[in-house]
């Protein structure tokens, strides 16, 4: 089997993945683009804001970038991003990125200019915690105080699966990956610009949060239009 045809095979047994990326087209799919809506609420999301990319082309188009045009993502735009991340996907309620034994104890934190939100899965949007512009709080590097949005994930310790706090760490930062990736896929597919970083104050951060001693910062990550 050459590599098209199991790119092709491939897109159609991870239906999952297909709803992790929204309105993507996997290979293979007969032109189908699946529903950026999530499935089993009563949010009434809208159409997916991309359509008609493969998975194959989103895979290729995937990179780093960590210059951004000071535009602001359009809030549907976000929320379709979001729900990609690790939205609910199913009428039982598990998402679009797995967690060890189903624990979902990873939140979205989101940090633009006008102020810092948690994202609800379950209703598909965004609850304003507070109109601080966090962004020189979101990381170390000079870009994360300007990107238009960064998005911060954070683990409840007390729900993540393992049974020392060593493995604990393992399944939070594991869980953390499904979510970036599904990030970077999205941006990839929609001509976002995205960064992934662990370089950041979790501390000073993590107060600005408003986080409790159970929750813990896992990794940070900046989305935006691409800089010209």
């Amino acid at each position: 089997m050459d590599r098209r045809t199991f790119l092709a095979t491939a897109g159609l047994a991870t239906a999952g993945l297909a709803s992790a990326l929204g309105g993507l087209a996997l290979p293979g799919a007969a032109g189908t683009a699946f529903a950026a809506s999530p499935v089993g609420t009563t949010t009434g999301r809208g159409a997916a804001s991309i359509a008609g990319k493969s998975l194959e082309a989103a895979l290729r188009a995937r990179q780093t970038q960590r210059a951004y045009a000071p535009a602001p993502v359009a809030e549907a735009q976000l929320l379709d991003l979001l729900w990609a991340a690790c939205g609910v996907n199913r009428p039982d309620g598990r998402r679009t990125a797995p967690t060890a034994l189903n624990r979902q104890e990873i939140e979205v934190y989101v940090i633009r200019a006008d102020g810092l939100f948690l994202y609800d899965a379950h209703a598909g949007t965004l609850a304003r915690k507070s109109d601080r512009d966090l962004r020189p709080l979101a990381g170390t590097q000079a870009y994360a105080a300007t990107a238009p949005v960064n998005l911060v994930y954070v683990a409840d310790m007390s729900k993540a699966a393992g049974n020392t706090p060593e493995e604990k760490l393992l399944t939070a930062g594991l869980d953390t990956g499904y979510i970036s990736q599904n990030v970077y896929l999205f941006c990839a597919a929609a001509g976002l610009a995205t960064v992934a970083r662990a370089s950041l104050d979790a501390e000073a951060l993590g107060k600005a949060l408003g986080l409790n001693s159970r929750q813990r910062i896992t990794l940070a990550q900046s989305v935006g239009h691409p800089k010209a």
